[in-house]
């Protein structure tokens, strides 16, 4: 059974950092990709940025590309997304996701979700 579940989030004010983790279990990770989503009040769900577990290959949305990192350790089959300089606009509830196989932008590519984790940024 797969597993994905993430921790991390919480309240922050402007400028701040949060690190999101994503622990995954029941996967052969070395033949997926794991990505992070957000969804903010209203607005639909988005990317934010993804890993392959096989070589650390990333992508990232413009919106927060040079704040955010991804990252995995694969000795703790745990994601991770490094956030910087936080914004109100960065305020959703974020989702870890895994990809078979490829390293994509479109959630509908994705096979697995994790139950998310509340980022709120105080202005």
């Amino acid at each position: 059974q797969v597993r994905l579940v993430e921790t991390g989030g919480g309240l922050v004010q402007a400028g701040g950092s949060l690190r999101l983790a994503c622990v995954a279990s029941g996967l052969t990770f070395r033949r997926y990709a794991m990505g992070w989503f957000r969804q903010g009040p209203g607005k639909e769900r988005e990317f934010v940025a993804a890993i392959r577990w096989s070589g650390g290959i990333t992508d990232y949305a413009d919106s927060v590309k040079g704040r955010f990192t991804i990252s995995r350790d694969t000795a703790k089959n745990t994601v991770y997304l490094q956030m910087n300089n936080l914004t109100p606009e960065d305020t959703a509830v974020y989702y870890c996701a895994a990809d078979f196989d490829r390293l994509t932008r479109s959630a509908g590519e994705y096979d697995y979700w994790g139950q998310g984790t509340q980022v709120t940024v105080s202005s």
